[in-house]
């Protein structure tokens, strides 16, 4: 169970500061990046659900926050994580300069969007594989985009290009597992592990080999370790495009896991404009460092925004967490 979420005079909704951060390129339509950040006793935390999710979803994402400002996090067991550049769903030659700028081996490329067609995704993969070079690892994202014959399909062409794994290529277990089953390419879980009972569902289903584990969508990082314990799958940890305030407790749930056999979808820094510490979690050599990250105030009043709207949110979101985890 998720414990309290407490106000405390500092970290209580009413004292959180929101921010707005750019977005280099588009990604999955959002060109800003928007949430608040709370200040506790254990450090800072970041509240930052999309503008789409409601109060009860939202309760996840501000549990997440509450542990990281006034709990913590578990003890790491390794003291930096191997990461991909994330790849829009952009033209080859923009996804050629984000792979060669991003310093990773692995890159995770944005497939399957809406309005382009099946040329447009061999094009993009095919120029990260040569940014790459044939060492690297290539992975796909179609968030649940395909139905499964057009997966089956793309998956097979694509796979020309030496995929590591397609995540997400449709929407629900159901094709997950057929897709799975008519593929060689390993299928991984992500928009289909949101909650506590569905790594045992995508488990009896046969839906995946590798599930997709974000912090803030899940509670935080000790409801993500147990996710990662109920799925018996490997992991892979990934970011909400979060500030590395957000990012930071992405790294220390990568840090945890007993195991970390895959690079992980936290170098999402490198996407925005700014950010809200003087030293961002930005990958060297394709690793993150576990660390603690320190909100800077010059650059936070440069993102700084009227925080009178997240602060309901979240207020919202804090009530809400009471009737979700019983905590009330």
């Amino acid at each position: 169970m998720t414990p309290p979420v407490g106000p405390g005079p500092e970290g209580a909704p009413a004292g959180g500061r929101a921010f707005a951060v750019g977005l280099r390129d588009r990604f999955r339509g959002v060109t800003v990046r928007e949430g608040m950040l709370v200040r506790g006793p254990s450090g800072w935390g970041e509240f930052s659900p999309f503008a789409e999710y409601g109060p009860r979803e939202s309760s996840r994402w501000w549990a997440a926050c509450h542990e990281a400002a006034f709990l913590g996090w578990p003890e790491p067991v390794r003291d930096r994580v191997p990461v991909n550049v994330t790849v829009p769903a952009l033209g080859p030659e923009r996804a050629r300069a984000i792979v060669a700028a991003g310093g990773c081996a692995t890159a995770k490329v944005k497939v399957a969007e809406r309005g382009q067609d099946p040329a447009q995704d061999l094009a993009r993969v095919e120029a990260v594989r040569d940014a790459l070079g044939p060492s690297g690892k290539v992975r796909v994202d179609a968030n649940g985009g395909w139905d499964v014959d057009t997966a089956v399909r793309m998956v097979r062409a694509l796979d020309r290009f030496g995929l590591e794994y397609v995540e997400q290529p449709c929407a629900t277990l159901e094709e997950l597992a057929e897709v799975r089953r008519r593929v060689d390419v390993p299928v991984a879980a992500d928009e289909s592990i949101r909650r506590a009972e569905d790594p045992l569902r995508v488990r009896a289903a046969g839906a995946a080999d590798i599930v997709v584990l974000k912090v803030q969508p899940l509670g935080g990082v000790r409801a993500a370790l147990r996710v990662a314990e109920a799925c018996g799958l490997p992991v892979v940890v990934s970011s909400a495009v979060e500030t590395s305030v957000g990012l930071a407790a992405g790294v220390a749930l990568a840090a945890a896991l007993p195991d970390l056999p895959h690079a992980c979808g936290l170098a999402t820094g490198q996407m925005l404009t700014a950010d809200v510490t003087a030293d961002p979690l930005l990958p060297l050599d394709g690793f993150l460092p576990v660390r603690p990250v320190a909100v800077d105030e010059e650059s936070l009043r440069a993102v700084e925004v009227d925080p009178a709207g997240w602060r309901a949110r979240a207020e919202a979101a804090r009530a809400a967490a009471d009737e979700v985890f019983g905590t009330g």
